[in-house]
Parts: structure tokens; sequence; C-alpha cells
């Protein structure tokens, strides 16, 4: 039998034991045929199929860049063969390193994981695993190290392979194969396989949802465990909400803070447990604190353009002076609202009322889309005429779309 991996013992092969492991199998198929069963195929797998077509129209659009980088890698071919040379080369350090017992003092050719999911020491307790992960950071390595130097491609070009060359890269890591991650094959023989059956219990919900959760998402209360800072709404309109927080200090000052959240977002992203509550603290240093709350995008805002959220964070500003009976107030833009809010000042400048706005404070906003980043691969004709057509009749856009795209931006750590 297999020696078990570091830090583990082989379970005994007892009764009891094996029918666990009995048990456990059979619960698994159950709850595949339980799934399929229940499965309303006309509901949210249009969701996955649609999801499925977006992922194949960008596999689309990358098909060009490739064929530019093979014309690109036959131009250099010397360059090329001096590159396999490097990694061939690389590549035999390594088995020696492992091979060789003297070896096993001297430095690993590689020398910095930049990887955490295969950072653990039982990925280097046993040369079987340690081999296998340090084989993957050195093809990753070259991999990308290909598209970095390659010649011929401009900036978007290379851009786009750049991105999805990581993507592959990402998803072919040996964390996400039971066969070659330790972790996994230690915490199996721990639990005699109900970790491997509660995965399934989440991948089965997850495509039953069509979307990828990170948590649990009856984790949460608002008023409980999240957005408990006290407050009342003050003012509605069809589009959103202002919220006024209770001061907790003797006296405020004067002119007050107003916060704009992103439209995709909850209002309470700003304001976490007591801890990790920019809210709370503000209020605390004795602020006078508004927030606008964004009704989430359904088909009775279908009409709804961008210029109705300039407007609308005009208006809430106007509400806040109005209230307050004072002429100024400080404003933060968060994500989408804060690139909304610098179209708001300019749209007061330009009429001559900009004093209104005593401070803008902008939080990972985007004013100049000239550098995108990775943002540019999902925003260009293509991508929005498919989101034109995934909206359909009903005028928005599902925000499962929105939180795949997020998740690709941040594959490693939100989908692998």
């Amino acid at each position: 039998m297999a020696e078990a991996p570091p830090g583990t013992t082989l379970p005994p092969l007892d009764l009891p034991t094996l029918q666990l492991w009995t048990r456990n199998i059979g619960q698994a198929q159950q709850m595949m045929l339980q799934f399929w069963a229940d499965q309303d195929h006309d509901g949210d797998a249009s969701v996955i199929e649609a999801a499925a077509g977006t992922a194949g129209a960008t596999t689309g659009r990358l098909m060009p860049d490739l064929g530019q980088a093979v014309t690109s890698w036959a131009t250099q071919s010397e360059k090329l063969v001096n590159r396999q040379i490097e990694f061939w080369n690389q590549s035999l350090d390594l088995w020696h390193h492992f091979i060789d017992p003297e070896a096993s003092a001297k430095e690993p050719p590689i020398r910095a994981d930049r990887d955490p999911r295969i950072d653990a020491d039982a990925w280097r307790a046993q040369p079987f695993f340690d081999l296998i992960r340090q084989s993957y950071l050195l093809v990753a390595d070259h991999l990308m190290q290909g598209i970095d130097n390659l010649e011929g491609l401009d900036e978007a070009q290379r851009s786009r392979l750049h991105f999805f060359t990581q993507q592959m890269v990402d998803a072919m890591s040996p964390a996400n194969f039971f066969a070659t991650n330790p972790e996994v094959i230690a915490r199996t023989l721990e639990t005699n396989g109900e970790n491997l059956l509660r995965g399934l219990s989440h991948m089965l919900e997850d495509i039953g949802r069509g979307q990828i959760t990170q948590g649990d998402p009856n984790a949460f209360e608002v008023g409980r465990n999240i957005a408990a800072t006290p407050g009342k709404v003050i003012y509605e309109t069809r589009l959103f909400q202002i919220i006024q927080y209770e001061p907790t200090t003797k006296a405020v000052i004067a002119q007050p803070l107003l916060f704009f959240p992103p439209w995709i977002n909850r209002f309470y992203i700003l304001d976490l447990s007591p801890r990790k509550s920019l809210i709370k603290w503000a209020v605390d240093q004795g602020l006078s604190v508004f927030m606008v709350s964004w009704k989430s995008a359904d088909e009775t805002l279908a009409d709804v353009t961008f210029d109705d959220y300039v407007l609308a964070q005009n208006e809430a500003i106007d509400v806040v002076r109005d209230l307050l009976d004072v002429e100024r107030v400080h404003t933060v833009g968060y994500c989408v609202a804060g690139t909304t809010l610098a179209q708001t000042l300019a749209w007061l400048a330009a009429k001559g009322e900009a004093d209104k706005v005593a401070s803008a404070t902008f939080f990972t906003a985007q004013v100049d889309f000239a550098t995108a980043g990775d943002l540019n691969l999902f925003v260009d004709d293509q991508q929005l005429q498919l989101a034109d057509a995934l909206a359909g009749d009903k005028g928005y856009l599902d925000g499962r779309y929105m939180a795949a795209t997020f998740n690709l931006l941040r594959g490693r750590d939100l989908i692998w």
C-alpha cells in the first residue's frame, strides 16, 4: 500500500471504515441522481449555457492572436530554440536535484513560489509532490515569459494572450487535482472521503445557482453581523435611497460626508463588521455620514441610462445640503460610482455649480480608461454586443454574468 502524505496515517481497513466509505460513495451517487432529477432545464441551465457561450465567444476572439503568435514564433526560430534549450536545461537541473543524493543540500532550481495554493509544507515534505510543485512552477514560468518576450505583437494582442495563458496556467495547477494534491489526499484519508462529499455538494449547489460562490450565502444578516452601524433611510426614489447614520459624538463636523457605493454592489461594502467598517470609523470621528443605497437592476429599471446615475448623484447632494442647510458636502465615489462622480463633477462645473462639492475622494475608481488593464478585455464592441444579447428583452444583465467577469479577473483566488 502507498505511503500516506506526511502528517497523516492510513485509516485501518476494518469493517466500520469500509462501511463509512460505502455510505459516502452511495450518498454521492444519490446526490447526483437527485440533482439531475430536480433540475429546471429552462431556468438556471440557460444561464450556464449562456456563460459557456460567453467563454466560447471570448476564446474565439483569442484565435487571431494565437495565429499571430504562431507566426511570430516561426519568424523567431533562433530565439525559440534558445528558449527550448533553456527550458530543458532547467528541467534537467530539476531532475538532478531530486535524483542526486548530494543535491539535497543545494538550493532548488526554483527559489520562490508565487502560488499560495502549493506553498504548504506538505508539498515539500515528500520528493514526489515537491517535484510536481517545482515542475509546474517551471512550466508556468516559461509559458508566461514566452508571451512577455514574444516579438511582433501589439500590446492589445499581448495583453489578451497573457491574460488567457494565465487562466490556463492557474487552471492546470496541481492543487486542482486530487491525485497531485497532498493536502487533499491527507484530508480524504482523515475524513474517509467526507471532504469530497462536501465538495460535491457545494459544486452541485453552484451549478444549480448558475454561479460560483465563495462562501455561505446565508452566513450574514443585514443589521446583525453586517451593516450594523445604526442609521435610517431619510429619502427614497425608484433608483436609490439615502441612509443617514446616527452620530456617536457630542458634536459633528458641519460639512457632511456623502458616500456613493458601486451600482452593482451593496451599500454595506463600506459597512462590514464593526472592526471592518469605514462608516463606523467615520461616524466615530465626528463626521455626519450619509450613504446612497442603489436599487439592484431589474425590469423596472430597464429604461435607466448612465445619465440617470449622474442626475441621481446630483439629487443626493442637493438633498443632503438642504437637510442640513449647508452649502457644500464632501463626497466619496467607489468603483463605477467614482467614475460617475467624476462625470457629475464635470457636469456641475459646466453648470457653474461645482462649489456644491467641497471635496471628492475616489476609491478604486477609474476615470481615464486608456490604460484599464485586463478590464479592457471585457469592454470592447464584441463584448458589449454580447452583453446586449444576454440582457435580451429584460433590459438588464443578470448579475451572475458580471460576477463571472470579476471572477476571471482574479481567477486564481475566486475560481481555481
